[in-house]
């Protein structure tokens, strides 16, 4: 099976098993219909992916691939926080008048800061660490930036990655404050090991271990039924990833850079409810 599949069918069934239910609590996120959308979680979860072995997308029923990329391409490449630039529509419940996520995500990454060789983003910087120093340990970003919470319409999920090289393998570590386990785990987790394989190839680097830190990660209650149906099933084995070799500069990656041959995974018609 994927490996992808074996960690979130684990982790959700000790969610389930073992989880603390939040219903004791007023909870912000609310269904469409005004119902407070409760959940129950499990603290401190920590999955880890060797790029070098395999890609980490489940089969258990489809995940997004492309529209993966598209908005790790919308973040990190263009770091921009305008939804008409966005392919999806993932984005739309927390658009703002001016069609914007405010001060959030991508915003925060193209942030220019003086460092002592020059003004960077926190993209460049890292692009420039791994290029002239890649033995640092200080390689890191973050997008939790306090003073502009209040003018961002969420604040950032996934919000931090580290990255350190070993021997000639880039790996990685994903910090994530909260994570709706159905809709975006497995999302998160392709279009970091993605972001991983891109900042890799362009520093002439391997690929090496992505590391999935989620605080909270959590399962609704409207998508439990879901999930157990899900969890039942039996896997198929990883597709291949590619990603066209040619590129050096991350600024030319596009969403048609990347393919999955051999992608086999369960038929999964159900809409999944959002809590916002």
């Amino acid at each position: 099976m994927s490996y992808a599949d074996k960690v979130f069918i684990e982790t959700c069934k000790d969610i389930l098993e073992n989880g603390v239910w939040d219903t004791d609590y007023d909870v912000r996120p609310r269904w469409e219909d005004g119902t407070p959308a409760h959940t129950i979680k499990k603290f401190g979860v920590v999955n880890r992916y060797d790029l070098s072995k395999e890609f980490p997308i489940i089969t258990i029923r489809k995940s997004a691939f492309k529209g993966a990329i598209d908005e790790i391409l919308w973040i990190w490449q263009k770091k921009s926080n305008r939804v008409a630039e966005l392919g999806s529509h993932v984005w739309d419940s927390w658009t703002d008048e001016s069609g914007t996520i405010g001060k959030a995500y991508g915003y925060q990454l193209g942030v220019k800061h003086q460092y002592k060789e020059g003004m960077f983003d926190q993209v460049d910087r890292v692009l420039y660490d791994l290029k002239h120093n890649p033995s640092s340990r200080r390689m890191l970003t973050n997008i939790f930036n306090h003073q502009d919470l209040h003018e961002m319409m969420l604040y950032p999920c996934a919000y931090s990655m580290t990255f350190n090289v070993s021997g000639n393998r880039l790996n990685g570590i994903l910090n994530q404050r909260s994570q709706d386990m159905l809709t975006a785990n497995n999302w998160n987790t392709c279009q970091y090991a993605v972001l991983l394989c891109m900042f890799a190839q362009v520093s002439g680097l391997e690929p090496g271990e992505l590391v999935h830190v989620i605080a909270d990660a959590h399962i609704y209650d409207r998508h439990v039924p879901m999930v157990e149906e899900l969890i039942k099933r039996e896997p198929y084995e990883a597709p291949e990833f590619a990603m066209d070799k040619s590129i050096t500069d991350f600024y030319q990656f596009t969403v048609d850079s990347f393919s999955l041959k051999d992608y086999k995974y369960h038929p999964f018609k159900e809409r999944i409810p959002v809590a916002v």
